[in-house]
């Protein structure tokens, strides 16, 4: 049931005059001349409607946190930065149907009582920052920005910031420090910035696939959004899936849909690619715990895994993972489990603002000694040395870079110990950076069966 990619392949709905055709900007209208701010914000609580940048944080609670009574200016801010590892769905959405985030940013803005708006966008999507600015110069000339909007006395401006292409700005604060115009790092909170956020002031910040829901929440009511999807993850949920996949993409699916048939169905992913074996699965991008094939299907009660925030995460980290943005990364029976997992942390080591040192020094030695194991020069040792740095990690950073550099760690060995034991036995097979296609690593344990 489509809501945000409806319309994606009608031509030319990247305009205003095509855009509001099929329906757009009906939910400023509705909103701006019918509801009043609290009625909207209460619309959007009743949708369930939960973060979906990777918190899975439910938005209207998130707003309803906003100091209204302060007399300082009060922002909305959209996090367009994306920097997660294996997702790219607000990058589609921005550049195939942009008017659909710029109605969202009106609407929410209105609901919060904002009169300046900030999407901030990754440096690397700078061709998508033009776009945006087209829609705004648009959405401005045809009434729904500016002063006074559509008659009413609610005033709105709107700005496209381009960011440094740092990771840790995806994190609200630092990236209200990049906005602010100083360095990307995150402050210590409290005070939370719907307190004091950009600039000392109240300060929501929300992904642009949340701020993109909010137009068919209040078109059709938080009830009717509500509907969708299953218990407490209600609605659509945009997937970014990559990998060993025959059709990768960008899907809208329904929360709630089986694992198994988003992977297999010719509707979704398509299956495997080229007959192979279902070997693991990296959820909600880079930063969540990888699954084997078996657990990735069915819960360790051997129920159905469905794709929503309470089902991947059930078992807890022993063995479930989360949702997280949506980065759905498949990997086939030749994928090296290891390889990824240094990939990912050399990642992080780059991508550490360096402010905490448990960060700063704890991924720099993750990335030598995964190195050193996937480059032939491991030891046994090593595979407890990473868990003990990966714990030491954990849960002591300001921020949860921290954590999304650790967690793929200790879930990459808890499941996946065999392999890396593997990779020690036998270092001149390794050291062939394509052992595994070679030579797929066989194990009972991680291989699917269906």
């Amino acid at each position: 049931m489509a809501r945000l990619l409806e319309h994606i392949n009608v031509p030319g709905i990247e305009t205003f005059d095509v855009y509001r055709k099929h329906g757009g900007y009906k939910s400023v209208e509705k909103a701006l001349k019918t509801m009043t701010p609290d009625e909207v914000t209460e619309e959007v609580k009743k949708s369930g409607l939960r973060g979906r940048g990777g918190a899975g944080f439910p938005a209207g609670m998130k707003w309803s946190f906003l100091d209204r009574k302060s007399d300082k200016p009060r922002y909305l801010v959209c996090n367009a930065d994306e920097s997660e590892p294996g997702t790219f769905k607000d990058r589609y959405l921005m550049e195939k149907i942009p008017h659909v985030l710029i109605e969202g940013m009106i609407t929410s803005s209105y609901a919060l009582g904002a009169k300046t708006s900030y999407i901030y966008v990754r440096g690397e999507y700078m061709y998508i920052i033009r776009i945006l600015e087209k829609a705004i110069q648009e959405a401005h000339a045809n009434g729904f920005l500016g002063k006074n909007i559509l008659g009413t006395d609610y005033s709105l401006e709107l700005y496209v910031q381009p960011g440094g292409g740092a990771y840790i700005c995806g994190e609200e604060t630092a990236l209200l420090e990049s906005l602010e115009g100083k360095r990307g790092n995150p402050r210590l909170k409290p005070p939370f910035p719907a307190v004091a956020g950009l600039y000392a002031s109240p300060t929501v910040v929300n992904n642009v696939e949340t701020i993109s829901a909010v137009c068919s929440i209040v078109n059709e009511s938080g009830d009717e959004y509500a509907k969708i999807g299953i218990g407490k993850s209600t609605g659509t949920k945009l997937i970014s899936a990559s990998g060993h996949i025959n059709k990768p993409g960008v899907y809208e699916i329904d929360l709630g849909l089986p694992v198994e048939e988003f992977i297999y169905s010719d509707k979704y992913c398509g299956g495997i690619w080229k007959g192979r074996k279902l070997k693991a699965v990296v959820a909600g991008g880079s930063s969540v715990p990888i699954l084997p094939a078996d657990l990735i299907l069915k819960t360790a009660k051997g129920e159905p895994r469905l794709m929503s925030y309470e089902s991947l995460s059930d078992g807890g980290f022993a063995t479930g993972t989360m949702l997280g943005s949506g980065g759905f990364i498949v990997m086939d029976e030749t994928a090296c489990i290891v390889r990824n997992l240094w990939t990912f942390t050399r990642f992080y080591h780059h991508e550490s603002c360096g402010q905490c040192s448990p960060c700063r020094e704890g991924t720099g030695w993750m990335e030598k000694v995964l190195h050193r194991i996937e480059h032939g020069h491991g030891h046994m040792e090593d595979i407890d040395l990473l868990v003990d740095v990966a714990k030491k990690i954990e849960g002591n950073t300001i921020c949860p870079l921290g954590d999304a550099a650790a967690w793929p760690v200790a879930s990459a060995i808890r499941h996946f110990r065999e392999e890396f034991e593997y990779h020690v036995r036998y270092p001149e097979k390794v050291k062939n950076p394509k052992h595994f296609e070679l030579e797929p690593f066989r194990s009972e344990k991680v291989l699917a069966t269906v």
